[in-house]
């Protein structure tokens, strides 16, 4: 009797790495060993923007759990971890000190690397769904701090006197 071989399971690709490293820890405060990322940085200069941006790119890390077969539990896992990042990292302050602390990206990266599966099964139209959906909502929980802006920009700007 032979036995087939497992197949091997890929790296996650570099990329990944390069990209949460950049949004959670790309620069170190100094005098200290606090590490920052483009997440809360661009929270603060870029106020409902900056948050929709990095909201977006963290979906990247969605796509490639999905091609590395996570299993659904933690593509959903992974899309609070996006949608909590992007709804209270919108909030002025508050929110960039939850982006600083949290680290988003840093948990989903390590969701795929340790829940990853055989990259030689073919997914199912229901993992498809699943992250169609995941995708949606993300994006959705994406925009939404940009229309909340909005809405409070037109609120405060268009009241009667």
């Amino acid at each position: 009797m032979s036995k087939t071989p497992k197949p091997t399971l890929t790296t996650v690709p570099n990329w990944t790495r390069q990209l949460t490293r950049l949004l959670d820890s790309a620069f170190v405060i100094p005098g200290t060993d606090i590490r920052i990322g483009l997440d809360p940085i661009l929270g603060v200069l870029l106020p409902e923007l900056g948050d929709a941006v990095t909201g977006v790119l963290a979906l990247t890390l969605l796509g490639v759990a999905y091609r590395e077969r996570v299993p659904k539990f933690v593509l959903f896992r992974m899309l609070l971890n996006i949608g909590l990042d992007a709804l209270l990292g919108a909030v002025p302050l508050v929110g960039d000190v939850f982006d600083f602390a949290f680290k988003a990206n840093d948990k989903n990266l390590a969701l795929i690397e340790r829940h990853r599966g055989d990259p030689t099964k073919p997914a199912t139209w229901g993992d498809k769904l699943v992250v169609v959906g995941a995708i949606g909502v993300a994006i959705a929980l994406a925009l939404m701090p940009i229309l909340v802006g909005v809405a409070l920009w037109r609120l405060l700007f268009s009241a009667a006197p």
